[in-house]
């Protein structure tokens, strides 16, 4: 079977920025994955996506003509049904073939299979390939409507089009080309009422020609590069900006360097054909602003790259990367620069504003925001977390961490009415780390400030100091309690309030800090602040956050058995959870684990059945041999155990308890536990409630368990 590689192009209008690099990988794994399904091509063909403002395109290497012709089986009813007590065909099997072509000649070829309980007649036949032309057409349908488009736009269609010019059609933006190639030749398919050629359109103003003219599908990417003056390839063009970058940052010296920005790089990537960096630069009297404000206001706004010097302060210079090349850039570098000029002014404006009120002066300010129309205000909210914050410095510190943490939870939302987050909201937090300073407030509540949302997201870094740990910690909880308590809890993947990134925020400050607080204790006290606002959801909180811990533990590498013998006994102390899942760990290795692991769970079972057993053992009625060995060697091993692991050293403990494997599983050989003598059971189930108590300390060890 001869095969040709396969192009296909739709060419539209602008496309949106940011997501075009998924529109991209969309429309080339769905039409890719819809051919090799119909036989078209080979699992492992080479699948190449092209993505550029003005087109969706991909490349699919050695696709056939036609698909091989495939015998299939299929199965038409029971034969109780099929055929009669003589054997013969009853008239629902004859509809049946009848429906797929066949007469009732087909029926002695008919086989008999038994399927489920019943047997059931089955009809083989060969079906035929699909033509590359019928596949591809359902295959390019199939990528059209399976886009992740971000938002529908209706359009009605030119005159001369197949459809007539009133028909609207719906798409994530206007199609005005569609190219299929198989090989040289062209595949007749059609959609959006435009018909397949070999024509596209290349750069709205450098293209050498128009239309570019497409060879054969192999010819796409240089013909468009050449031609049409496009890096077709989403990929490539984004390599080629990075390097560019990286070549003016060398020319400007100074060790600069371009800021790091993926979502950036790939939404400037998606606004060019062809990329050509300029460097620009502005007055340097805006380098008193904060470099935050200005760097985001180049990024957000105008999509340029702030220059950082070896330091990693601001420059002046900032780069442009130009949809265009002239051979004077001068009008295009002066353009920008003053394009730039009034968004920075902007910005030294509203700084230069802001400071002349002071935090302490905006408190009342915050009365006036809603937070929650259940929950109140922001003022309402900031004396929630004030409660909160003071409560936990009390356990973590001295008066001075209390008022600290107390004056940092009081300002730490105040920068919520400046006029620069109000432009700025990304900028909460960081601005009013700066205003504190300039309040004169000193650096710790300043970075306290500053830091209390952090961290904000995977892999942030937590709070520089005590102060701000204490404050983001009550700021995370406020609102956890806050909307567990009146049942504003995350569904699916809809999470409005973040609830999953706050839980693991308190999570990795717990841990991370070791911290000296229990996690239960911490989120009921909480709940106090909020008065008769909520209901008590502690316990359902307390339970998420476990549930958030296990995912991020499995997430790190530790197996899920590791991590539910440690979580099952839900350890309070955080920071002691990475200990113990290494001792799990380092226990799980020993020869004797799986059997201790087994006894472990036939204890749990038994204790289980009994009510509450207590763990008392008289040495007076051990009787037999195998249950005093093990009282005896209990009396050595578990005071050595519980040493350890008081002194924290859990993998020590552990591996202590591994000396019990051989009277362990010699008492289970040897001894009735539930003997008929009520005082021998409970005395029995008493020495496998101390065992069971000891080898339980670290982690539940029956979850090792196969």
């Amino acid at each position: 079977m001869t095969t040709k590689n396969l192009l296909v192009e739709l060419f539209v209008e602008e496309l949106p920025p940011k997501a075009l690099k998924k529109l991209g990988e969309a429309f080339a794994t769905v039409l890719a994955d819809s051919l090799k399904t119909q036989g078209l091509v080979a699992a492992d063909a080479a699948v190449t996506h092209f993505a550029s403002p003005r087109r969706l395109a991909v490349h699919v290497a050695a696709v056939a003509a036609q698909a091989a012709d495939k015998a299939v089986s299929k199965k038409l009813m029971p034969v109780a049904v099929g055929l009669d007590a003589s054997g013969n065909a009853t008239p629902a099997l004859l509809k049946k073939l009848q429906a797929l072509g066949a007469d009732a000649s087909a029926v002695s070829t008919l086989k008999r299979a038994v399927d489920g309980k019943a047997e059931a007649l089955f009809y083989d036949s060969m079906v035929t390939g699909v033509a590359l032309v019928d596949g591809l057409q359902k295959a390019l349908l199939e990528s059209i409507a399976k886009l992740p488009i971000p938002k529908v736009m209706s359009y009605q269609l030119q005159s001369g089009c197949e459809l007539p010019g009133w028909t609207s059609v719906s798409f994530v933006r206007p199609a005005h080309g569609l190219v299929a190639l198989h090989g040289s030749d062209v595949v007749p398919v059609q959609a959006l009422g435009l018909h397949a050629g070999n024509q596209t359109e290349g750069h709205r103003f450098e293209a050498a020609v128009s239309p570019v003219v497409i060879a054969d599908a192999d010819a796409y990417a240089a013909t468009l590069a050449k031609d049409g003056a496009v890096i077709a390839s989403f990929a490539e063009r984004r390599a080629d900006i990075v390097r560019q970058l990286d070549a003016a940052a060398t020319k400007v010296g100074g060790d600069c360097k371009p800021i790091e920005d993926a979502a950036l790089l790939d939404e400037v990537t998606a606004l060019v054909e062809r990329p050509h960096v300029l460097i620009c630069e502005f007055e340097a009297q805006f380098l008193d602003v904060p470099q935050e404000c200005l760097i985001l206001t180049m990024k957000a706004n105008q999509k340029y790259f702030p220059l950082l010097d070896a330091a990693g302060k601001l420059t002046n210079k900032f780069l442009v990367v130009s949809n265009i090349n002239p051979d004077d850039a001068s009008l295009v570098i002066g353009g920008n620069e003053r394009v730039v000029r009034p968004r920075l002014a902007d910005a030294k404006f509203f700084f230069d504003q802001d400071r002349k009120k002071t935090l302490a002066s905006r408190v009342d300010g915050l009365g006036k925001v809603v937070y929650h129309n259940k929950l109140g205000t922001q003022g309402e909210r900031v004396e929630r977390v004030r409660a909160i914050a003071k409560a936990i410095a009390a356990q973590l510190g001295d008066a001075t961490l209390v008022a600290q943490a107390d004056q940092t939870a009081q300002l730490a939302k105040t920068d919520l009415v400046t006029d620069m987050v109000g432009e700025f909201p990304e900028l909460q937090g960081i601005m009013g780390g700066y205003y504190a300073l300039n309040d004169g407030l000193g650096e710790t509540v300043a970075h306290a400030i500053e830091d209390h949302y952090k961290p904000r997201f995977a892999g942030d870094t937590l709070p520089r100091n005590t102060a701000g740990v204490v404050v983001a910690l009550a700021d995370k909880l406020e609102t956890l309690v806050g909307m567990f308590g009146i049942g504003n809890l995350p569904t699916g993947d809809k999470d409005p309030f973040a609830l999953r990134r706050h839980a693991l925020g308190v999570i990795r400050m717990l841990v991370e800090k070791d911290l000296p607080l229990d996690v239960s204790a911490l989120v009921r006290s909480a709940v106090p602040a909020f008065g008769n606002l909520i209901a008590d959801a502690s316990a359902a909180l307390v339970d998420f956050m476990f549930d958030r811990l296990a995912g991020s533990l499995r997430e790190q590498g530790y197996s899920a058995q590791e991590v539910d013998a440690v979580l099952a006994l839900k350890p309070q102390r955080l920071g002691d959870v990475a200990k113990r899942l290494t001792a799990v760990r380092a226990f799980a290795a020993l020869p004797e684990s799986a059997a201790l692991a087994a006894a472990n769970k036939r204890i749990s079972n038994i204790l289980k059945k009994t009510d509450d057993v207590d763990a008392h053992v008289s040495e007076v009625l051990l009787q037999e041999a195998a249950e005093k060995a093990l009282f005896a060697a209990m009396q050595t091993v578990l005071p050595q155990a519980q040493s350890q692991w008081q002194a924290g050293d859990y993998t020590a403990s552990l591996q202590s308890l591994a000396a019990l494997r051989v009277p362990v599983d010699a008492f289970f050989e040897d001894v009735m536990v539930n003997a008929e003598q009520l005082d021998l059971r409970l005395n029995r189930l008493g020495l496998l409630k101390s065992l069971h108590v000891a080898m339980n300390r670290v982690a539940d060890l029956s979850k090792l368990a196969a």
